[in-house]
């Protein structure tokens, strides 16, 4: 007797798409083949539907502990997956911050209680942590080491490059990077003028700041031989330079940079498209979808940053940067599949298989015996973005109304079914729990 039988997809396993049925129990891929005549306590038809190994957004903020109005990791985890992800990496600008091996553990014992996906969380680098972080190596749920080289929602900033290049030399994990130039967002705040429009979110934070940044990150790295990855890629001079430097660095691009740009953003939504680093025009939102479709880039990550309504509307530029997108990330990107814009190989590989690679993943990401039981099951129907339908506190996306191909069906997670037909099934035998990685 299985837990779960999947039956009648075509499943993504090895590269091909393969025919076979699927049989989960205890957690895990049980079983693969002709499965018709097992028996299970739940089975599916999923008849015109594909299976892919589940997918992973590497960059959300579900801002518990400290500002739950906007989001709790139950509410981020049911948005995460009706959007069909199974895992999570958490980032650590919560009030307080993820900066110790305490609070740490604070957010896996929370998670454990409310999350209805898989979850992992950075720790913070600060100027004076690294015997915490040192402290935390070897925690299951604990993915990396976050850096804001330029300030964003929360207080966290590290610029002083010894500390940053002492803890690359010193620190076997992951290290994430949010990469702009506090000096030169400084110096351009000051010229902006009196009353600054929205659409002078990208002059505030330029792409010259983004750049320069880099650069000095993709040098300590050099110099401590350690491979980083730099998330949120907003320009094409970096996308440049950073395929040049590839020997020590991976590099992340979320779909609100690949699907809206200035200045139409500006115009349509207003503050509801700041975010940082900022929405640009299209000339650098070209040269993102280039480096997506041809295999440039690694990973596709959300950023989800959900603020309230009533808080983007403050006047700018007080209104707080930040975009929810844990529920959209894989639709925008299937739709992009079934568009014939990229293949199936590189949604899997955005997804599952260079997340499970750059963050040493242990046991995800193949449809294989004895692999976890997390899958992303989609049809080609379409559907329409709501508002209402988001599950996220903030309740609004700037994609309200875009029309896509291609529908989640079921969110599966530790071979138990969480999201079926765009509603959460509440479970009395949870089947989340904290990633376990190679540190």
């Amino acid at each position: 007797m299985f837990d779960c039988l999947l039956l009648n997809a075509q499943c993504y396993i090895e590269e091909n798409l393969v025919s076979t049925d699927i049989a989960l129990g205890e957690g895990q891929i049980k079983k693969l083949g002709d499965l018709k005549d097992e028996q299970a306590k739940e089975i599916y038809d999923c008849n015109e539907m594909t299976i892919i190994p589940g997918a992973i957004d590497t960059q959300v903020h579900f801002r518990e502990p400290g500002n739950t109005h906007k989001e709790d990791l139950a509410s981020g985890s049911k948005a995460a997956a009706l959007g069909g992800v199974t895992s999570f990496f958490e980032m650590p600008n919560t009030n307080p911050s993820t900066t110790t091996k305490e609070a740490m553990e604070k957010k896996l014992g929370i998670a454990s209680e409310k999350s209805v996906v898989n979850y992992a969380f950075f720790i913070g680098a600060t100027e004076d942590n690294i015997e915490e972080i040192k402290s935390c190596q070897g925690m299951s749920g604990l993915c990396g080491v976050k850096i804001f080289l330029g300030s964003s929602t929360g207080s966290l900033l590290l610029n002083d490059e010894k500390v940053i290049l002492e803890l690359f030399k010193n620190i076997p994990l992951m290290f994430s990077i949010h990469s702009e130039d506090e000096e030169i967002m400084k110096e351009n705040f000051s010229k902006l003028p009196e009353n600054p429009g929205v659409h002078l979110h990208s002059s505030w934070r330029s792409p010259e700041s983004a750049l320069s940044s880099t650069k000095k990150i993709i040098n300590l790295a050099h110099k401590a031989n350690k491979k980083i990855h730099v998330l949120h890629i907003s320009t094409k001079e970096e996308v440049d330079f950073l395929i040049k430097n590839k020997d020590v660095c991976t590099f992340e691009i979320t779909p609100q940079h690949l699907h809206l740009h200035a200045p139409d953003c500006y115009e349509r939504l207003g503050s509801f498209s700041q975010m940082n680093p900022p929405i640009r025009e299209v000339e650098h939102q070209k040269r993102l979808w280039d480096a997506v479709i041809n295999n440039e880039v690694s990973i596709i990550g959300s950023d989800h940053a959900p603020h309230t309504i009533e808080e983007k509307k403050q006047t700018y530029p007080k209104s707080p940067s930040g975009i929810p997108g844990a529920q959209t990330i894989f639709p925008l990107m299937l739709n992009a599949h079934l568009e014939n814009k990229i293949s199936l190989d590189q949604l899997v590989n955005y997804f599952v298989k260079n997340p499970v690679e750059i963050f040493k993943i242990k046991n995800k990401g193949q449809i294989k015996k004895g692999f976890d039981g997390d899958l992303t099951i989609f049809s080609n129907k379409e559907f329409t973005i709501k508002n209402e339908d988001q599950a996220s506190r903030c309740g609004w996306t700037p994609f309200h109304g875009k029309r896509l191909k291609g529908r989640v069906e079921m969110t599966v997670v530790g071979g138990k079914v969480v999201m079926r037909d765009n509603k959460i099934i509440s479970r009395k035998d949870k089947s989340s729990s904290a990633v376990n990685f190679q540190h």
